[in-house]
């Protein structure tokens, strides 16, 4: 490499990635650019003409997609890094065939925990509804439909993996019923799990039991639309839905129609099929919503770590010694 590199770092909303990190030793020996909006890979002659100048691209989890067609059209890409452990919108065989590096990061914290509970507890409490209420000051200050008590209820977990661990040893602290499902989950590992859950042999049964149901599952050819109509169906009509994994583990059309048929009670949501939502977007004008931008993983503690280990990785690749490594 040259001594002076051109690094990208991108979808940076907040404006924070050159605040929260030490660059003195990247920008000794690259320019850097920030970027804070999105291009979508459905307009990949935009994305790619943006990206070809740049031989270091950091990318933030999943906002920007590396497909192949992407990869194949930046010949001057030597390192792709992206923030966690792991990126599932990255061609890691394109990156490969054209000779890049791809690199991760640590993380830290529980934020998507944190936000599970932020939504399920928004949802569940009718927090939206109030806070408008009082902000606006509506008459009289309490009107609607009572909130949801969690003590006694079930939580139905599809997915008891760490998140869903954690997600379930909060609920045990509530007072809740705990039930998982998930394709590869045997009664001996829920046994095994730190509080008492019960295991259910099918995902139409867990949505039949559940109160309110939260999805922990990492998104494949398998899962993908594993809640689909048939699925929800199955939901009581008072329950709620949250997701904090992936949008396209669940079928967004069925569960648009079911909101909007008030076949289901509600859901609190940080993730879609297409992000950013786009403005027009029907489930924006629902009204038994909670609805975040993907902040799942958005905390201070969490970024600092993704920057600090971002721009290591930086300095490590320019010095010949790649570090945290993917490919």
């Amino acid at each position: 490499m040259s001594t002076k590199v051109r690094v990208a770092i991108l979808d940076d909303y907040q404006n924070v990635a050159l605040e929260l990190a030490d660059w003195s030793a990247v920008l000794a020996r690259a320019h850097i650019d920030v970027f804070h909006d999105t291009i979508p890979t459905s307009q990949p002659d935009k994305l790619i003409e943006r990206l070809k100048p740049y031989n270091v691209i950091c990318a933030m989890r999943e906002r920007t997609r590396f497909p192949a067609e992407i990869v194949n059209n930046l010949p001057n890409l030597k390192l792709l890094i992206t923030t966690g452990a792991r990126n599932a919108a990255f061609d890691l065989e394109a990156c490969k065939a054209n000779n890049v590096v791809v690199s991760g990061t640590q993380g830290y914290g529980n934020s998507t925990v944190e936000h599970t509970w932020a939504l399920l507890l928004a949802a569940a409490r009718n927090i939206p509804r109030d806070h408008f209420r009082v902000a606006s000051g509506a008459v009289p200050w309490q009107a609607g439909s009572l909130p949801i008590g969690l003590f006694g209820r079930t939580l139905g977990l599809i997915g008891v993996g760490k998140l869903g661990t954690k997600t379930a040893e909060i609920a045990h602290l509530f007072g809740m019923k705990l039930i998982a499902w998930s394709p590869n989950l045997t009664p001996e590992r829920v046994a095994a799990l730190p509080v008492p859950v019960s295991y259910v042999a099918s995902l139409n049964e867990l949505l039949a039991q559940s109160d309110i149901a939260s999805i922990h599952m990492v998104l494949s050819p398998s899962t993908r639309n594993l809640v689909d109509r048939a699925a929800l169906a199955h939901m009581k009509p008072t329950a709620l839905l949250v997701n904090t994994s992936r949008g396209p583990l669940v079928n967004e059309q069925a569960l648009l129609e079911a909101l909007q048929q008030k076949k289901i009670g509600g859901a609190a949501l940080d993730v879609y099929d297409e992000e950013p939502l786009p403005v027009d977007h029907p489930i924006r004008r629902l009204d038994n919503v909670v609805l975040s931008p993907h902040m799942g993983y958005v905390a201070d503690n969490n970024y600092a770590v993704f920057f600090r280990d971002t721009a290591e990785n930086i300095v490590a690749f320019l010095d010949g010694q790649p570090t945290r490594v993917i490919q």
